[in-house]
């Protein structure tokens, strides 16, 4: 199977909204890039209109939100390949994050997640969110999915 590229998103816009149930002005996604073996992967353009952007820099909190919708993302496209309803996912815990640098206005983050770890509607991931090649934050959240009778 060919490498991900972070050239040419598998969906945007509005495609996009159909797989995670957050909208404006929260939307944190704003790319999904695909999924491979190694993992799902996603991208953000860091504008100064973001409710998480104070002083020119995407804050830690907007990076942890664009953490989280990354993996809803990755959930809910395998949900809609399945043919199946996306089930909501809340964040259970926030474990291990280390945030090395602060995303500037016009930055684009490049991230990707990992499956750690699935138990029933449990899913452990980590991730790590890139601008240019440099690492700018790390660290895994444990998911619940809500998933209707």
């Amino acid at each position: 199977m060919a490498a991900i590229s972070f050239d040419t998103p598998l969906l945007s816009g509005d495609e996009l909204l159909d797989l995670i149930p957050q909208r404006a002005p929260i939307v944190m996604v704003d790319r999904f890039f695909g999924m491979d073996g190694n993992g799902s992967y996603t991208g953000l353009k860091v504008e100064d209109s973001n409710l998480f952007c104070q002083g020119g820099q995407l804050d830690e909190c907007g990076i942890t939100e664009h953490i989280a919708q990354s993996a809803a993302v990755r959930v809910g496209y395998l949900y809609r390949c399945a043919g199946e309803k996306i089930p909501v996912g809340f964040i259970g815990s926030v474990n291990k994050m280390n945030f090395y640098a602060l995303p500037q206005v016009g930055d684009e983050l490049h991230t990707t997640i990992r499956v750690e770890q699935e138990i029933f509607d449990i899913t452990l991931i980590s991730a790590t969110v890139q601008v240019n090649g440099t690492t700018v934050a790390e660290g895994q959240l444990k998911i619940f999915l809500k998933k209707d009778a």
